[in-house]
């Protein structure tokens, strides 16, 4: 999708509609509601197997005990719903935090646009490149810029690209080339233009030789609207979050050609973001809130812990989602609707394990440069700068330190270090222009 104005991001018709696509009015007052909040009780309502509030030092009590957070239905924010339902912020003095659910992506850039002093929200679970986006203005109403802050990545890995049954005879896995001629101006879906899914998308396209600038449309479609359109017809492959690729699977719609760990072995997926403002108006909240978080990612983390937490985020004022099409991925049972199973993967999502909570700025580079290299984001854009200015991973080591974290769990360098991908290419975050100037297919 070349045409980055904001006001011509599509997504479809709800499920009464399935299949049909709609324009998306940012503009329109219901798209910038935040939507009611779960009907899970405050956090200060804790459930009875919430942990016991603990004793805050009064020079540490948060300067605010209330904040709205969104997030998508999606599995990867099972640790904003974990925090909640164990009341996690409350135990950190936040009593009063609200998750609140979001229709779409740009529906959540819109909320945080607002704030929640002018109704929409202060941060949440989001797609990591998304809080770049917004702070250059590339995505915002009159592109201006509203600063965003990450204060942590809530997992690594756990995405697919999934295609349409009526392709089953291909059983296509990271090559994309068997599609090249079957995706010719056919449409493909992704959950919003410059995201981790349209980088996932593109780069597994390119690299089958099908240019997605030229050659298919690329289309942003809500993630819990995927299945549905695909269904329909209304497109023929689609790159998302589980379970939605789990859920095609199930309903035999299509298959998943890869998960997205093997185009890139622990790949940053989503972060938790909250307004630069907010973050410098409430530096001990917000510690508070990633304090709450991390220690959710650890627990969802744990194996012991994976049913309670797909039994959980699968109610309705949740992901809204059988269990079932839930728990096999989550816990690294992959079915890929090819005949192929792999009962035990090594590329299931990570909330904490190997470093997946830590905001790595050298990844932050990688979804920059990507969005220069699809004309996203200006060719001119000073990545280290922008990174830096972003990235508050202090925060989130602040938090660690705090939570009593052991320091071998705690990164002692901002970059994971040169980055291998599937197809052999390297992404070496200290030579960004050399990873950029080397791609074949680009529009920058």
């Amino acid at each position: 999708m070349s045409n980055l104005s904001r006001r011509k991001f599509i997504i479809t018709a709800g499920a009464t509609a399935a299949g049909t696509l709609l324009a998306h009015g940012c503009s329109s007052g219901s798209s910038t509601s935040s939507g009611s909040p779960t009907s899970s009780p405050a956090a200060g309502a804790a459930s009875p197997s919430a942990a016991p509030a603990v004793n805050i030092n009064p020079a540490d009590a948060p300067e605010v005990t209330t904040a709205k957070l969104g997030f998508i239905a999606l599995t990867d924010s099972a640790p904003l719903i974990i925090a909640q339902e164990k009341g996690l912020f409350a135990k950190y003095g936040m009593k009063d935090v609200q998750i609140l659910k979001q229709a779409s992506w740009p529906v959540t850039r819109d909320n945080l646009e607002l704030g929640s002093e002018k109704g929409g929200i202060d941060g949440g679970h989001i797609l990591s490149p998304m809080p770049y986006q917004m702070t250059l203005g590339t995505i915002t109403k009159g592109n201006q810029p509203v600063p965003m802050n990450i204060v942590a990545r809530l997992n690594t890995n756990g995405q697919g690209i999934s295609v349409s049954k009526k392709y089953l005879d291909l059983k296509v896995g990271t090559d994309s080339k068997p599609l090249k001629a079957a995706l010719a101006n056919q449409k493909v879906a992704i959950t919003f233009p410059g995201g981790t899914h349209d980088l996932w998308m593109r780069y597994w396209l390119a690299a089958g030789g099908i240019d997605p600038n030229t050659e298919v449309s690329v289309i942003p479609v809500p993630p819990p609207q995927m299945v549905a359109n695909m269904k329909s017809g209304s497109m023929e492959a689609f790159c998302v979050g589980e379970p939605w690729n789990a859920q095609l699977v199930a309903q035999k719609v299509g298959y998943t050609a890869l998960v997205t760990g093997e185009l890139w072995k622990d790949h940053p997926e989503k972060a938790l973001t909250l307004r630069a403002d907010w973050v410098a108006k409430n530096p001990k909240a917000t510690k508070a809130i990633t304090m709450a978080v991390l220690e959710a990612q650890q627990w969802c983390d744990k194996p012991e812990n994976k049913d309670e937490m797909c039994q959980i985020i699968s109610q309705d004022k949740w992901l809204k989602v059988p269990v079932a099409d839930i728990i096999g991925r989550a816990k690294g049972q992959i079915d890929y609707g090819t005949g192929r199973v792999e009962p035990a993967s090594a590329l299931a999502m990570k909330f904490w394990a190997d470093n997946a909570s830590y905001p790595y700025k050298s990844h932050d580079a990688w979804f920059i440069t990507e969005n220069i290299r699809w004309g996203y984001m200006p060719a001119t854009t000073d990545i280290k700068a922008t990174v830096d200015k972003v990235n508050r991973e202090d925060i989130w080591k602040a938090a660690a330190t705090a939570l009593g974290v052991p320091a071998a769990q705690i990164p002692a360098t901002t970059s994971r270090g040169v980055e291998t991908f599937f197809d052999g290419v390297k992404f070496d975050p200290e030579k960004p222009e050399e990873y950029l100037k080397a791609l074949v297919i680009k529009k920058a």
